[in-house]
């Protein structure tokens, strides 16, 4: 860390003073802030060598240079004018100006009820919507309220939810108040294969949910099955969150313990986070290739790439419990992301990745929290405001050189979860769970899809709740 921060001293000094200096009377009266972003981007982005004002040459002098800054009055409209095809290339760099909050979540700290849902068209509407709970948060308000997995509503304080499409009219904003009640609903395909006679019936049963602060546990469930005589390890991991490296380590201590051979790695719902502990979790899958790359990240043309190997230890330096598997049977939607991704591009080199469920989100890129401070680290932040950044800076390839695709990475074994018949997470009929049990004890082409296939189908979701969280997720690089 201290050579990357005397790097970052160097290039800061010798790369840019000849532009502009940081003591400059014109440039703190052109924006501390701005100054600050244009900095930080002309470093650190990914796509630095593609955006032309972003050259080290760009400006001839300090007056130039404050005057270029002088043309942005508000610091977000900069930073916008610095992203690279934001469309197509870089969807997920940004800028906050409460840097507080943006730690508060990188520690999975939210303000929720504890409710994740779903929300889908209402069949035989013009414009409805109904939601289902697609996930609920241990101990959370929804948890003690008793709403449970496949839950459905239609409606927040007797206002029926709503989406036009054509103009995007909707009344989502429902969901921003600090206490909202839900009605509760059932649907009805009135006994019948053809889903033009289907309809979301009110309960009558309405429940007042109240947000919170939640410290969320990536570690949402973990279990052993018995499959054909072998024991299979199971593990719903929800985000690759620092502060949980011991817990992980215990799981899959109990894993090693048990002599699980197989193991199912849960990441649906999975956004990304830390590159170190996406490392930790491919060495815990493991550990016949300790020292050996797991992931490189490529940098832009002034810094240095960084590599991330196999480990047999974990941040407090306890060994890592690996069950040397050669196989893992990985569970994806289009909500698994970047280090999700990551972790399944890193192993695909070294052991047999089974990917069973939809098409990941596509995100290659890695990104780092910048402040506004010498080094631009947290120590000796600017008091003077809480902007932060959290620009792309690398792009993350494996040992043969292979990025994820922005396509997404396609699984082996489609399967994609229906809300009308979600299951219990952990419990081996789980629909998600059940196919790759399934896989695992005779071969997919044996397992019997028409249980599921006669259910109805809904049409594809709207929203999610993670949708109304900003900036969930990521990679997230140390």
């Amino acid at each position: 860390m201290k050579k990357f921060k005397y790097l970052i001293l160097y290039l800061t000094t010798f790369c840019l003073t000849g532009c502009f200096t940081d003591n400059d009377d014109n440039i703190v009266q052109a924006s501390e802030i701005n100054d600050f972003i244009y900095k930080g981007m002309s470093i650190f982005y990914l796509y630095k060598d593609n955006v032309e004002v972003l050259s080290n040459d760009r400006f001839s002098s300090d007056a130039e240079y404050a005057d270029y800054l002088n043309g942005f009055s508000d610091p977000f409209d900069l930073f916008e004018s610095l992203i690279y095809d934001r469309q197509n290339v870089d969807r997920f760099s940004w800028l906050v100006d409460d840097y507080f909050e943006l730690e508060r979540q990188f520690q999975g700290i939210t303000g929720t009820n504890g409710m994740e849902f779903t929300l889908f068209p209402e069949p035989n509407t013009t414009n409805g919507v109904f939601g289902v709970v697609r996930l609920v948060l241990p101990n959370s308000d929804a948890d003690l309220q008793g709403i449970k997995r496949g839950d459905i509503f239609y409606a927040i304080n007797g206002e029926e939810l709503f989406f036009d499409a054509a103009s995007g009219n909707n009344n989502f904003n429902l969901f921003d108040s600090q206490s909202y009640t839900i009605n509760l609903g059932t649907y009805d395909d009135k006994g019948t294969p053809d889903d033009s006679d289907d309809t979301v019936e009110s309960l009558n049963q309405n429940v007042l949910l109240t947000k919170s602060d939640y410290t969320e546990n990536p570690i949402y469930e973990t279990g052993i099955f018995d499959v054909g005589g072998e024991k299979v390890g199971y593990l719903m991991f929800n985000g690759f969150t620092p502060g949980y490296d011991d817990e992980l380590n215990e799981v899959f201590g109990s894993f090693k313990s048990n002599n699980v051979q197989h193991l199912v790695l849960d990441l649906r719902y999975n956004p990304g986070g830390r590159v170190s502990i996406e490392t930790s979790l491919a060495s815990m899958i493991t550990g016949q290739f300790t020292g050996q790359l797991f992931t490189r990240l490529i940098r832009n043309s002034i810094l240095e790439n960084t590599d991330y190997n196999f480990e047999n230890k974990i941040s407090d330096g306890s060994t890592i419990n690996s069950l040397g598997l050669n196989k893992v049977y990985v569970l994806t939607t289009q909500r698994s992301a970047s280090a999700s991704e990551g972790l399944i591009n890193g192993l695909n080199p070294y052991i047999d990745v089974i990917q069973i469920g939809t098409t990941t989100t596509g995100k290659t890129q890695a990104s780092i929290t910048l402040y506004d401070s010498p080094d631009f680290s947290r120590e000796g932040v600017n008091p003077n405001h809480t902007y932060a950044m959290q620009p792309l800076i690398a792009d993350g390839v494996n040992k043969d050189g292979i990025k994820v695709p922005n396509t997404g990475l396609i699984p082996d074994i489609e399967f994609r979860e229906n809300g009308l018949n979600y299951g219990v997470i952990g419990d081996e009929n789980e629909p998600f769970l059940a196919v790759a049990l399934a896989e695992i004890a005779n071969g997919i082409t044996k397992f019997d899809f028409t249980k599921f296939e006669s259910l109805p189908r809904l049409k594809q979701p709207i929203k999610d709740s993670n949708d109304f969280i900003t900036h969930k997720g990521g990679m997230i690089m140390d």
